[in-house]
């Protein structure tokens, strides 16, 4: 396992961000209406995505310099003008003084994420055999979008942003959208987003009466070897902390490095 230090957590944070960038980017060529738009506030990502988007927020803050009063008003218009609230992914490797700086600025802890890794190659778990995976095909985008917001149906509202952020980053130029079937039914997806040999693991969703069934299991095992097949020599995930996506992770050989704050104002 990689030491976890100011050094990781840069090329992870940029990992995220980078492919967070990528999204608001197809959401914009997709729907240029929208308004969607990023940018980079001295190593500090900022992304709009809408103003009720989770895209909608910043990485890297203080972690590729000391973040500033100045610093923090500018990326703070960024996002007023398009009326959209502000919040701040902080990892704890990031200038020690940000945390006074948001405390000054009105901003609070709202949320926490468990940052996880895995060094690839990784072991090769078995699968059961009436599983199998495999890349989505481009006229799949409706129907892996359906997957994805099936295992949300519990949160009607949620499920439907779910959905469309499934079908934004469907079309996201360089992500590879995965599909677990069970018995040759849709079960599962995911999706696989690799930056400077860093494989970013995002949009585990399983439709209900295929969970426990292993679909998920096999899907992360699947996009392991095909990051890397394609060079990535660390798998990185973020799941809330304690949750079932942790533990599966957990599982499944990754390892915490650090636990992230989200700050809002």
């Amino acid at each position: 396992m990689p030491l976890s230090d100011i050094e990781l957590s840069r090329r992870l944070e940029r990992a995220e961000g980078t492919a967070n960038a990528g999204y608001v980017e197809a959401r914009a060529k997709l729907f240029p209406e929208f308004g969607a738009c990023w940018q980079d506030f001295g190593g500090t990502y900022a992304m709009f995505d809408g103003p009720v988007s989770p895209a909608t927020q910043t990485f890297g803050l203080g972690l590729f310099g000391d973040a500033t009063h100045e610093q923090l008003e500018a990326i703070e218009g960024f996002f007023t003008e398009r009326g959209a609230p502000i919040f701040h992914e902080v990892s704890p490797m990031a200038d020690p003084g940000i945390l006074t700086l948001l405390h000054e600025r009105g901003y609070r802890p709202v949320e926490l994420t468990s940052v996880l890794v895995q060094p690839l190659p990784a072991e090769t778990k078995p699968v059961a055999d009436n599983i199998s995976c495999r890349i989505a095909r481009l006229e799949e985008a409706d129907a892996w979008s359906d997957v994805s917001a099936a295992g949300w149906f519990e949160l009607v509202e949620f499920a439907t942003m779910i959905r469309d952020i499934a079908f934004v980053n469907f079309h996201k130029p360089d992500q590879l959208c995965v599909v677990a079937e069970i018995d040759g039914a849709m079960a599962a997806t995911g999706a696989l987003s690799i930056e400077g040999g860093v494989a970013h693991l995002a949009g585990a969703s399983t439709v209900p009466e295929y969970r426990k069934l292993g679909a998920q299991s096999a899907l992360l095992d699947y996009r392991l070897r095909l990051a890397a097949e394609r060079g990535c020599d660390l798998a990185l995930m973020g799941a809330l902390p304690g949750s079932a996506s942790q533990r599966n992770a957990e599982r499944n050989g990754f390892r915490i490095v650090y636990t992230r704050i989200k700050w809002g104002k």
